[in-house]
C-alpha cells in the first residue's frame, strides 16, 4: 500500500525511480517533513501515547525539548539503519537507561512500559512505514526486490532495541497483515490529542507575532495531515479534502525536484551528521540521548 493509496483523495501517479537510487535513499533529510506525522502514528497506540505524555525523563520530552528529542530520534534512525555494532550497542544502552524510567503508575489511564516489545514493535513499524513512504514520494516507484531489501533492512529499527527478530513479520505481506490488525488498537483521546496538536502544527515555544506564527502553523498542519493515513486524521480530527490534497502534492513535487538536484551528502543530511555526532559523544563521554 503506497502513501498515495493511504491519503484520502490522492490521485494515482507513477514516478520513475531516479537513476542510481538505492535502498540507502530511504533515509533522506527531506523525509523529515513526515516526522510529526510519524510521531502521531506512534503515539496513536495508547500505551505509547501515555508513555510519552507522562514521561518522567524531563530532558527527553518532545513537548519541552523538541530539538533534543529530534536529535535522539534522528540518531536512532541513523544508527539502526547504518550504524556499526559498537554504535548500536552504545546507543541501545543509553536508550534503555531512559526507558527504564518510563512505566505507568496507578494514576495512569492505561498500562504501559517502555520495555514492552509489543509497543516497541509498533513504534518500529511506524518508522518503517515512514521510510517506505518517503522512498516512494521522493525517489519514485519501488520494485519488488528493492522493496524487500528495504523491508529486511528496516528490521533493525526494532531489533536495535527490545524487539526480538522473530517478532518482526517475515515479509511485507505479513507486515501488512500486522499493520491492519494494529490499526484496530489505535485510539487518540482528548488528552493525547491535546498533547499532539502542537506537534502537528510545529508550534514553537518561542513567541512569534501572529503574522508569522499563523502561516507557519497552517503550513505545518497541512504537511503533517498530508502524511497521515486517514485513520489517524480522523483520530486527530484534522480535516482533509481535495483542495488540501492538491496543495500537499504541489509542495511534495517542489521538494522532490530540489532533492533530486542536491548532491548525495546534502540529501542524507542530517542523518550523516548524526553518526559523526554520535562518535564524538562516545569518544568524549558525553550523553548519547
Amino acid at each position: 500500500m503506497t502513501v498515495t493509496d493511504r491519503r484520502a483523495g490522492a490521485s494515482p501517479r507513477s514516478w520513475r525511480r531516479r537513476r542510481g537510487a538505492s535502498v540507502d535513499d530511504g533515509m533522506l533529510g527531506v523525509g523529515l517533513l513526515s516526522g510529526a506525522a510519524n510521531v502521531i502514528m506512534q503515539l496513536g497506540r495508547p500505551g505509547v501515547g501515555y508513555g510519552v505524555a507522562e514521561s518522567r525523563v524531563e530532558s527527553g520530552r518532545i513537548d519541552k525539548h523538541p530539538i533534543k528529542r529530534a536529535r535522539t530520534t534522528f540518531t536512532y534512525l541513523a544508527v539502526a539503519t547504518h550504524g556499526t555494532d559498537e554504535q548500536k550497542a552504545a546507543f541501545r544502552r543509553a536508550v534503555n537507561g531512559a526507558h527504564a524510567q518510563v512505566y505507568s503508575t496507578a494514576e495512569s489511564p492505561v498500562s504501559y512500559n517502555a520495555f514492552d516489545p509489543n509497543l516497541q514493535m509498533w513504534v518500529a513499524a511506524c518508522l518503517y512505514r515512514g521510510v517506505e513512504d518517503v522512498y516512494r514520494l521522493f525517489i519514485g516507484d519501488i520494485d519488488d526486490e528493492t522493496a524487500a531489501q528495504l523491508y529486511r533492512d528496516s528490521m533493525a529499527l526494532g531489533t536495535t532495541l527490545q524487539v526480538p527478530a522473530e517478532m518482526w513479520p517475515p515479509d511485507r505481506a505479513a507486515f501488512e497483515e500486522y499493520w491492519q490488525k494494529s490499526l484496530e488498537l489505535i485510539h487518540i483521546d482528548d488528552t493525547i490529542r491535546k498533547f499532539l496538536y502542537p506537534i502537528a502544527a510545529n508550534r514553537s515555544a518561542i513567541p512569534l507575532p501572529g503574522i508569522i506564527r499563523r502561516p507557519l502553523e497552517a503550513f505545518s498542519l497541512l504537511i503533517t495531515t498530508g502524511f497521515l493515513p486517514q485513520r489517524f486524521r480522523d483520530e486527530m480530527r484534522l480535516p482533509w479534502d481535495a483542495r488540501r490534497q492538491r496543495r500537499f502534492d504541489q509542495i511534495i513535487a517542489v521538494a522532490r525536484f530540489f532533492n533530486d538536484l542536491a548532491p548525495r551528502f546534502i540529501r542524507r543530511f542530517p542523518f550523516n551528521l548524526m553518526l559523526v555526532d554520535l562518535n564524538w559523544r562516545m569518544r568524549t563521554g558525553r550523553p548519547l540521548v
